[in-house]
């Protein structure tokens, strides 16, 4: 994992360190030089600004992830397992996952406020969708011969569930959780960018608005660092959860 890491991050250390050297003479108002940007990153997250807005981002989109797996890999094992009840809402669930979420941010605002189960919601709205679907796809391609294998040694449905649909499904599920976390971040500063009073997202749109430029800047590195963590954080899950898979596909591949 270590290794897998380093070579993650080698071209990343490249381009900062040609950003550091080619900004470093920057005289350029929207485009300050990566130190003074540094400089006042470190004055901001390190750690003044964390519970203020840090924090409340954090808990929100964690809190929305959570409430999308739960929802999510329930209604996608249901849907992946009855065929007529998923060909029956295949068109709902086409067009939620096809509708723009932000045509839907002023009914979320109109239905819960601008508080922290606003900014909730409209991120678990966004980030359910590729779990749903991932667990369904999984679902429904699950091998038939481990399913007649199952009847024939009479599991009952707890029994198939957990022992046999939901591990063979995993690798489609956690597909879907990194998609979601993606659809997430994105979501989580979206909405904080348009009605909030606190987050990354308005802390940046902010800085923004008030020509704080090194402060805007020094936000933007710190969502892409919290990118960054999350997803790095999740494959250390993935590969912790689904080591079989990933040792299965290396046999496939060496052989």
């Amino acid at each position: 994992m270590a290794l897998t890491v380093a070579r993650e991050l080698w071209f990343a250390v490249v381009v900062l360190a040609l950003w550091w050297v080619l900004s470093s003479g920057s005289t350029s108002f929207y485009f300050p030089p990566l130190s003074e940007i540094w400089a006042r990153f470190q004055e901001l997250w390190l750690f003044d600004r964390v519970p203020t807005d840090v924090w409340p981002s954090l808990r929100n989109f964690g809190l929305a992830i959570v409430l999308s797996c739960a929802v999510g890999i329930p209604l996608g094992v249901v849907l992946g397992s009855l065929r007529r009840v998923r060909e029956i809402v295949s068109p709902v669930l086409g067009f939620g996952w096809a509708l723009p979420k932000l045509a839907l941010l002023p009914a979320f605002i109109a239905v819960a406020g601008i508080g922290d189960g606003m900014r909730v919601s409209f991120i678990l709205a966004g980030a359910v969708w590729p779990i749903l679907l991932g667990a369904q796809d999984g679902v429904r391609a699950v091998d038939p011969g481990l399913r007649d294998m199952a009847r024939s040694y009479r599991f009952g449905r707890g029994t198939l569930l957990f022992r046999v649909l939901l591990p063979a499904a995993a690798p489609q599920i956690f597909a879907g959780i990194r998609t979601s976390l993606a659809i997430g971040l994105v979501l989580m500063i979206v909405g904080e960018m348009l009605v909030a009073s606190s987050g990354l997202g308005f802390f940046v749109l902010q800085s923004q608005q008030s020509y704080a430029l090194v402060d805007m800047w020094a936000g933007a590195l710190l969502i892409g660092m919290l990118g960054y963590l999350i997803t790095l954080l999740f494959t250390v899950l993935e590969r912790f959860v689904l080591r079989w898979h990933f040792a299965r596909r290396a046999m496939h591949a060496a052989g």
